[in-house]
């Protein structure tokens, strides 16, 4: 019988278990069962301290076949110098009601984000795409390649982010990771030919040209703090075959949704499929002669189901 008391993973303890998770299975399991109405993903929450000392977000999901719900909250802590910004998952058993596990979630978000994003790629990336572009260098975007380099047979992979010319390190880390990594010197030069385009920046306005989209590529985008942000521009959407997440909370979200339907005609009806339909094969794939748009905010479910990963994984080694 399992103990009242949760496992505790501190931010080391978690990093120490990262390579040896399963993610990919967990959240595509989470996302089926998402489509199958067998999980519950309500829209996240902004509630804000007194006294404008700052905020916290949760988000929120139960996994109904997996038997399992739970919480992330992410703070963000005013101080008088750099804000303190965190998060942990709380994950408790939808059978008992007591508590599983509660974890630091910093990196685990970054690593179901990435996840999240390959799921993406290898449900409407052509089977034969083989250029991939990067836009970004830090570990966010380090994440998304490890999670898509086993995806596809890449003969090409473009890396482009401000400064990274002169970054000699930050280059070595690149290059253990991917031998045959070009570093390009814009975002249009990397996206050029591309089948497929990560976008992995912190930025919250527009980082590639409309023009540099090929006409069958694959972009995908995430999210960052910065209120309405987008990384494509808003009136692309119109030119775009345009995915999600998930179709419930995403277009309420996301920067240029919310502006291409304010501010250029665009409906969010026109989006074609999310992860949870696209799983079932309840969607369409991209149609040729047209580039896709795949855009991820950020869902409780995922750190419920990357919570779940960690605990598989804690349970198969005892």
């Amino acid at each position: 019988m399992r103990k009242n008391t949760p496992t505790i993973l501190n931010a080391d303890q978690v990093a120490g278990l990262i390579g040896k998770l399963d993610l990919a299975t967990e959240l595509r399991g989470m996302f089926a069962e998402l489509g199958q109405k067998q999980a519950i993903q309500p829209a996240q929450t902004v509630t804000l301290f007194p006294e404008d000392r700052g905020d916290f977000i949760t988000y929120l999901g139960a996994q109904g076949q997996s038997g399992v719900f739970g919480a992330k909250l992410s703070p963000y802590l005013v101080t008088e110098g750099k804000p303190i910004i965190t998060a942990w998952t709380l994950l408790l058993s939808m059978e008992t009601g007591e508590p599983l596990l509660l974890c630091d979630s910093g990196q685990l978000t970054t690593e179901r984000t990435a996840g999240t994003t390959a799921l993406a790629v290898d449900l409407l990336a052509s089977p034969k795409a083989a250029s991939l572009a990067i836009i970004g260098s830090g570990s966010v975007a380090q994440a998304h390649y490890r999670h898509v380099m086993d995806l596809r047979e890449w003969d090409t992979v473009r890396i482009y982010s401000p400064g990274l010319g002169s970054d000699t390190a930050r280059q070595n880390q690149w290059r253990d990771l991917c031998k045959d990594v070009v570093f390009v010197d814009s975002a249009e030069a990397a996206a050029t030919n591309a089948d497929v385009v990560m976008l992995c920046t912190s930025c919250g306005r527009p980082v590639i040209a409309n023009s540099a989209i090929g006409p069958n590529t694959l972009v995908t985008s995430i999210s960052t703090n910065v209120a309405q942000a987008h990384e494509v521009n808003p009136d692309w959407l119109s030119a775009a075959q345009v995915y999600c997440d998930y179709r419930a909370t995403t277009p309420n979200v996301a920067g240029e949704m919310v502006l291409a339907a304010q501010d250029h005609g665009w409906n969010p009806d026109e989006i074609r499929g999310d992860l949870a339909e696209l799983t079932n094969d309840l969607a369409p794939k991209p149609e040729k002669g047209k580039p896709s748009f795949f855009r991820s905010v950020g869902l409780g479910l995922e750190d419920i189901a990357a919570a779940q990963a960690v605990l598989r994984c804690l349970e198969g080694a005892n």
